[in-house]
């Protein structure tokens, strides 16, 4: 992966039909967002483009993560966007082909999902002090999982009876969670305006979903298809914290 900060875009480009929609319930247009990521804006904005074909944005969802791998500086980009009938996501990873950081490469997965097959939204809140709460508290962080394919996470660990001295086994317990994409929004690192972003997304994703006209039933879902190179990635990462 590039160890180098891309340098952001300053002229203007072409990303069709977004261009005309500055939400005003969110504190940025979509090419702004993009913009303000610094993730090779130009071209992750020619890539979503192109995956809407035409479509309107309705709500949208910028999520710029950066990882440390020993002396490495690993960043990725996801980018949620909400059409009336559609819910397109853009996943750009970039990679380093050699040491002295001349060679890069750029790999980006798009999905286009129908929002009538969408089956679950699901929004975990987390908030400091919660005995001091008031209603202007503002949310410290807030994860985004949204299913449709399945998909489904098993988290598992010994179980116990609650006796600290018994040795016994218990076996195990453990839950089951549906998700095929989880974005996790933190306050400290990505800002108070970033997690209202993610709220206003969420909210817009539930009212296209549920005002869908003919959802997808269950039984009718094909199975989960094998997921590999850098969507595989982005899944297993969206775990961690």
């Amino acid at each position: 992966m590039s160890t180098q900060s891309p340098t952001p875009q300053s002229r203007p480009f072409n990303t069709g039909h977004h261009t005309a929609h500055n939400h005003s319930s969110q504190g940025q247009s979509l090419d702004q967002a993009l913009q303000q990521a610094g993730f090779y804006p130009r071209l992750v904005a020619d890539v979503v483009d192109d995956a809407l074909d035409g479509r309107d944005c309705l709500s949208h969802l910028v999520h710029l993560e950066t990882h440390f791998d020993r002396a490495e500086v690993r960043r990725h980009i996801t980018v949620l966007v909400l059409t009336e009938d559609m819910l397109v996501i853009t996943h750009v990873d970039d990679q380093q082909l050699d040491e002295a950081g001349e060679q890069i490469v750029a790999q980006i997965s798009t999905e286009s999902v129908p929002v009538a097959q969408i089956r679950s939204v699901v929004l975990s809140y987390m908030y400091a002090q919660p005995q001091d709460y008031k209603p202007s508290d503002p949310v410290r962080e807030l994860t985004v999982s949204i299913a449709w394919s399945g998909g489904q996470r098993l988290d598992m660990g010994p179980a116990s009876c609650g006796d600290p001295q018994c040795e016994a086994d218990h076996g195990y317990t453990g839950t089951i969670a549906q998700e095929d994409i989880v974005l996790r929004i933190s306050a400290e690192a990505d800002g108070l305006q970033a997690v209202q972003d993610a709220k206003v997304f969420a909210r817009a994703l539930r009212a296209v979903n549920t005002g869908a006209q003919s959802p997808v039933p269950h039984t009718a879902i094909p199975a989960p298809r094998p997921r590999s190179g850098v969507f595989s990635n982005r899944l297993g990462r969206g775990h961690q914290r």
